[in-house]
């Protein structure tokens, strides 16, 4: 049996996030890509913290949709702190604050916690004024 995970491997993670979502061509305005990137990091930090294990990330796409899941083997529930006092928990409300939509639901050996970014329909404007919808060029 190895080391657990350090927390030196989020980046890595992270990275791999990323570059399949880049590598689907997934329409993401470069902002809503860094906040999944941090939402990604958040969640993945969270599991390797509290589990002092591997978690399995897993990476969806499903129309309009990209679902980022994370399974840890720790059944306790992930709890969000809102008190000034709080110590940990913050994360997840950066999650609930930057992603479309997050939760979890329970495994028979742990949980799953997963968020997700609606895709991005629109194109920049070209001269940075705005925001052009639903561009079609016959």
């Amino acid at each position: 049996m190895g080391a657990p995970p350090a927390p030196e491997a989020v980046p890595a993670a992270r990275w791999l996030v990323g570059a399949i979502v880049r590598e689907w061509g997934v329409p993401l305005a470069d902002d809503v890509f860094k906040d999944l990137e941090l939402c990604a990091s958040e969640v993945i930090a969270n599991a390797l913290l509290h589990t002092k294990d591997r978690c399995a990330v897993t990476v969806l796409r499903r129309p309009g949709r990209l679902r980022v899941e994370v399974t840890d083997r720790c059944p306790a529930l992930p709890r969000r702190e809102r008190g000034a006092e709080a110590t940990g928990g913050r994360g997840l409300l950066l999650v609930e604050a930057l992603a479309g939509a997050w939760g979890w639901y329970p495994q028979v050996d742990g949980k799953v916690v997963w968020f997700e970014f609606s895709e991005q329909r629109e194109a920049p404007c070209p001269h940075g004024w705005g925001t052009a919808l639903g561009l079609v060029v016959a």
